[in-house]
């Protein structure tokens, strides 16, 4: 008996991140999403309902749904990253809500390096700050392909559209010096819902969607690199089953490209070549895998495969490289990162061992200036650095694979996260 195929995909997914200067607004704008499409329990917002009276609040202050550390309700501030999960017919969400503060740049990177779009908030009453500027260079950074800037507490400057255009040419100026292919300018209120779920009478001079219609319909399956086909192998299953005796896969998560069986694919980084012959899921066998899924793929001959391999297509591999230039972003708040200095490397399922070998330079992201005197990064600070790892990685440039193109350094006697680093070019 033949097994079926799915031929099902799942629903679309969307992740994104908040991210602008302290109270402009993110918070509140994410407590106002899942408010208005009815994405809470009744005992959340009994309980939101009710701190905001201990607080003396006149309203119910939707920021508290995403504030649940006790220093930030007391603070009135974003300390770390909230994860938050909504849907709506169309679509389900992901959302990132990243501190403000630039003690916590770090934070802020967290949340966007996985975002397919950023929201930028902007308070109407103060335009453009030093903050903006900063969080939009790190989306540009991290390569965020969609950004959306929010234009809030417009109410509190009448909904004027000189305003509006005014932060709105300012900005767009401002992003046309970063790589930011996707850029939509929005005017709303969080704090009453303006523009938010659905278009506002306050603005009849704004002809754009409202923000949950764009966050629904922008365009995001073509920012997922389906050409260079990146497998990395996370586990190799061997079922000890009595009745499976012959079954050999390999797991991972697809990071970029297309498999289907009977392609033609190559093991790295022992380069022997195979088909594949089925690709199996939770659900059963699917005719083609694609990023994000997480699958099962077995080959036609036995190789010898294990976790760190990388199955790619024979003339499309990456860079097989000890070598690597990287932008990094120094999450230590300990030590700071010294030229010579050693540590871990987790490359997509590889690890290594590395070493610091330059840093090329300080990069002062509010100004953009290159501070090539620099000895060493600290907290929150991002540079170029060159890296000598102990074995070889399997990587792309960042801007061209976000998977394989990032990595984490991880210090080897506490063993926490001391950077996140984006590689520039491979050797």
């Amino acid at each position: 008996m033949s097994v079926p195929v799915l031929e099902t995909r799942t629903m679309d997914l969307l992740r994104f991140a908040t991210a602008g200067s302290v109270d402009d607004g993110k918070s509140t704008l994410i407590g106002r999403l899942l408010y208005d499409t009815k994405s809470l329990f009744t005992d959340q917002l009994e309980a939101v309902e009710a701190v905001s009276a201990a607080r003396g609040d006149e309203y119910t202050n939707l920021a508290l749904l995403t504030d649940g550390l006790r220093a930030e309700r007391e603070q009135g501030i974003t300390i770390d990253v909230a994860y938050r999960y909504f849907a709506t017919p169309r679509r389900k969400f992901i959302i990132a809500d990243t501190p403000g503060h630039i003690q916590y740049t770090r934070n802020m990177v967290t949340g966007a390096s996985t975002a397919d779009l950023a929201l930028i908030l902007v308070d109407a009453r103060k335009g453009l700050v030093e903050q903006s500027r900063r969080h939009a260079f790190l989306c540009s950074l991290l390569r965020v392909p969609h950004l959306v800037l929010c234009v809030n507490k417009m109410d509190l400057v009448d909904w004027s559209q000189q305003v509006y255009e005014r932060i709105a040419d300012e900005f767009t100026s401002f992003a046309a010096k970063l790589e930011a292919p996707d850029l939509t300018v929005i005017p709303i209120s969080a704090l009453h819902g303006d523009n938010i779920v659905t278009r506002s009478e306050h603005s009849p001079w704004y002809e754009g969607p409202s923000l949950l219609h764009h966050l629904e319909h922008v365009h995001i399956a073509s920012d997922r690199n389906l050409v260079d086909v990146r497998f990395p192998v996370q586990y190799v299953i061997r079922p000890q089953s009595t009745t499976i005796t012959d079954y050999r896969g390999y797991a991972g998560q697809v990071a970029s490209g297309v498999l289907k069986p009977g392609d033609e694919i190559m093991v790295l980084p022992s380069g022997f070549t195979s088909r594949i012959t089925s690709i199996d899921t939770a659900d059963g066998p699917v005719t083609e895998a694609y990023p994000p899924m997480s699958v099962t793929i077995r080959l036609q001959d036995e190789i010898d495969i294990s976790r760190g391999d990388l199955i790619c297509r024979p003339h499309n591999a990456p860079t097989t490289t000890q070598d690597i230039d990287a932008m990094i972003c120094w999450m230590d708040e300990t030590r700071p990162l010294t030229v010579g200095g050693k540590y871990t490397v987790k490359h997509t399922t590889r690890t290594a061992r590395a070493i610091i070998r330059s840093l090329q330079y300080r990069l002062d992201v509010n100004t953009l200036h290159r501070d090539e005197t620099a000895t060493q990064l600290g907290l929150n600070e991002i540079g170029r650095i060159r890296l000598r790892t102990t074995i070889p990685l399997l990587a792309d440039p960042y801007r061209r694979n976000r998977t394989t193109g990032g990595l984490i350094l991880i210090d080897e006697t506490t063993n926490r996260t001391a950077a996140a680093a984006m590689i520039t070019e491979t050797t």
